[in-house]
């Protein structure tokens, strides 16, 4: 192995440094949401959403994601629904404006919840979900693509955890 040059360790330290601190930011990233998962949704569990969602979470699950039943059952407990929009920030509505007043943080956790309730629903889909949400919440540019690129790749990761069992 060929000895390095002053300037080649020189650039070597530099670069460590900079691997340590995008590594901090990393690591930084992934505490907070550690801390999202751990609160999660916490609001469902106490009144007055507790009470609520215990009525409508059967109902929601019979029910196919952006339908005109789906849209009417939120919209029969709309008090609860705004409460728990009021006190999730992993929800657009929860913001004036939407989505664009979200940070990465809360989109990741936004993307997550979607990728979840669509477990909940008997004909969910994540990548029909990011179609209607695309257009509920006016999404643009590239964040689609990146959502349904993630998707896919949690999809992939899935399949190929079954198919190691």
């Amino acid at each position: 192995m060929k000895d390095l040059t002053v300037a080649e360790i020189a650039t070597n330290f530099e670069t460590q440094k900079h691997i340590d601190k995008v590594r901090k930011w990393l690591l930084c990233f992934a505490h907070k949401l550690e801390i999202r998962g751990l609160e999660h949704d916490k609001s469902k569990l106490e009144q007055p959403e507790v009470a609520v969602f215990a009525k409508i979470t059967q109902k929601l699950k019979g029910t196919k994601y952006g339908s005109a039943e789906y849209k009417e059952t939120l919209q029969l407990q709309k008090p609860t629904i705004e409460h728990h929009y009021e006190h999730n920030r992993h929800h657009p509505e929860h913001f004036v404006r939407g989505i664009a007043a979200m940070n990465l943080v809360d989109v990741v956790e936004m993307f997550c919840d979607w990728l979840a309730a669509t477990e909940r629903h008997n004909d969910g889909d994540i990548m029909r979900s990011i179609e209607i949400n695309t257009e509920r919440f006016g999404l643009s540019g590239v964040l689609p693509d990146i959502l349904k690129n993630t998707a896919e790749m949690f999809k992939r990761e899935e399949n190929d955890a079954e198919s190691n069992l």
